[in-house]
């Protein structure tokens, strides 16, 4: 063979080879081909090996794996005019890649555009609390939205998240101020409850003593019990109040009553009356000793006052 034979043979071969090449397509599990054939779409390739015309054919592969795309942050004002900065986050997939070529030309940029313009009008539309509290309802109507307006582009949009919120920290030091003004409400509400359990407690409990007169006594010694066991030097005698209260007054009165009768404008005759009057009352002498009270009124037929006016007053 001539070298001129062999050099055409080699020039046939990778001819070939050349339009082998350009005519093989592999698609693969999680792709789809869309085929096109002189500028028009003759159909969707499934996965595998697939055969095309070279220069005439054009076969396009569409991946329909999900696609996580970042919403970057929004200044939004809530419906309350309170100024947020909210981050997303949306999940999509292509479920028609003839329509994901033909209909729509970059699916990523507008599914991104989209989801912002989205995201801004439905916060917008909420208050403050509602976007905290209700996440999950935002994330709800932002992904109906956007499936509403991306099903013709034939993609559909599995999720939307809310990813972060950023408040002012004017507002976020005014909520910290509401928390704790709440926790006080709920800590004094408890203790008002706990304060009227007690008192409810503590009317049981005297309304028992009242029945059982000696339940007082014995709480009394109870109480002596354990301010023993504490090893101090203070004496506590139980007394009933009402009648030491009642004790205290009579003798508060009858200390006034004597302070103004033998106030400084009274003869000394008038008090010697006095003194004999008090001591006939019970008075104790103080000039009688100490052991023996009861001979008062004996001790006191044996003394004779005399006043500076000559009265004597037998006592």
């Amino acid at each position: 063979m001539s070298q001129t034979g062999i050099v055409l043979t080699l020039l046939g071969v990778a001819v070939v080879l050349l339009l082998a090449s350009a005519s093989i397509r592999v698609v693969q599990q999680y792709q789809r081909g869309v085929h096109f054939r002189l500028g028009r779409v003759i159909g969707v390739r499934e996965p595998g090996l697939r055969i095309i015309i070279p220069i005439i054919d054009r076969l396009l592969r569409v991946s329909l794996r999900i696609v996580t795309m970042p919403i970057q942050s929004q200044g939004i004002i809530t419906r309350d005019n309170v100024s947020v900065d909210i981050a997303a986050v949306a999940y999509f997939r292509v479920i028609d890649a003839r329509k994901a070529v033909v209909v729509i030309e970059n699916v990523n940029a507008a599914i991104d555009q989209i989801a912002q313009t989205t995201l801004r009008n439905v916060v917008g539309q909420h208050s403050l609390d509602e976007v905290l509290a209700q996440t999950e309802k935002i994330n709800g109507s932002i992904r109906q939205i956007l499936d509403t307006t991306t099903v013709e582009w034939g993609v559909e949009v599995t999720l939307v998240e809310l990813k972060d919120i950023q408040l002012p920290e004017s507002m976020k030091r005014a909520m910290a101020r509401e928390a704790e003004a709440e926790r006080e409400k709920r800590a004094k509400i408890i203790a008002a409850e706990g304060e009227a359990r007690a008192a409810a407690a503590l009317g049981d409990a005297s309304d028992t003593m009242m029945q059982h007169p000696l339940a007082l006594q014995l709480r009394n010694l109870q109480t002596l019990l354990e301010l023993g066991v504490e090893k101090n030097t203070t004496i506590v005698f139980p007394a009933p109040l009402m009648s030491a209260i009642g004790e205290l007054t009579g003798f508060l009165t009858r200390e006034s009553n004597a302070s103004r009768s033998t106030g400084p404008n009274v003869l000394p005759g008038e008090k010697l009356v006095h003194a004999a009057t008090t001591l006939n009352a019970g008075a104790v002498d103080p000039d009688l000793p100490a052991d023996n009270p009861c001979d008062v009124g004996a001790a006191s037929t044996h003394k004779t006052y005399r006043g500076s006016d000559g009265v004597s007053a037998g006592v």
